[in-house]
């Protein structure tokens, strides 16, 4: 019997198939949530089926509305299993369409017949909500994902708003440290402020752990946005560039 052959794609045709745009292409392979499956000689990045397929649940969960974090958690996952993955989606996909089709008809007996009462019930969302919460806690198996969702659990809006003005404020500080050399002792202690800040706040950062965020920060996108917001223009890239130091000093 012979084995399937698999036909590999350039990024270009990759986008072409797919309607996702080049550069998010390169983001997702930068961030660790889809690589290519071969780079040659001359930087072109090629995809096999197997990446294909990747990039299928990505977007099925992107259409899901869930953040590119959370998408690479679940897919890492040594407990992922793709057709209950499906079947869960199709299920969240079917609950939103209804959704959708409820608030439609809702606007339609607006314009045909006026407010006549003052009905939300077109808007309640919590038959969804619900359902992504089971299936939130379905697929996050990783000891990262569980200890988030274990810190986040009783956290108010307050709370949250409060942690986050933190780590603004700890990337405003890199930013007025970013003329100095990444590697320099002030510099370094600012990275470890931050791991021990990501411990604390949400999971245990590893040396590999703040590696890869450091790479998602320096990748473009929201991430770098926000951060060169709080500290100046090349703060993130300054940022990736000291965690790298960083971790290459303490990783086991």
């Amino acid at each position: 019997m012979i084995g399937k052959v698999s036909i590999m794609m350039t990024v270009n045709e990759v986008s072409r198939l797919t309607g996702v745009s080049i550069r998010t292409l390169h983001y997702y392979d930068t961030i660790g949530l889809l690589h290519p499956s071969q780079v040659t000689e001359s930087k072109y990045r090629l995809y096999d089926d197997t990446a294909l397929e990747r990039l299928q649940q990505i977007l099925l969960f992107r259409e899901l509305e869930f953040p590119l974090k959370e998408i690479k958690t679940i897919l890492d996952s040594k407990d992922f299993d793709r057709g209950k993955a499906l079947e869960q989606q199709i299920e969240l996909l079917t609950l939103k369409k209804e959704h959708l089709e409820n608030l439609i008809t809702f606007a339609r007996e607006i314009r045909t017949n006026g407010v006549k009462k003052l009905d939300f019930e077109a808007f309640d969302t919590k038959k969804i909500d619900e359902y992504t919460k089971q299936a939130k806690e379905r697929w996050g198996q990783t000891r990262e994902y569980q200890e988030f969702e274990q810190k986040n659990e009783n956290r108010s809006t307050e709370d949250m708003k409060h942690i986050s003005q933190e780590l603004r404020e700890l990337f405003a500080e890199f930013g007025q440290l970013k003329e100095r050399n990444p590697v320099s002792e002030k510099v370094q202690k600012k990275v470890k402020n931050l791991q021990n800040f990501i411990s604390e706040h949400f999971y245990t950062c590893t040396p590999e752990i703040l590696k890869s965020l450091g790479e998602m920060y320096a990748a473009g996108g929201e991430f770098t946005e926000n951060i060169d917001k709080a500290g100046g223009i090349g703060t993130a890239e300054f940022v990736a560039k000291a965690i790298e130091s960083f971790a290459a000093e303490n990783q086991q």
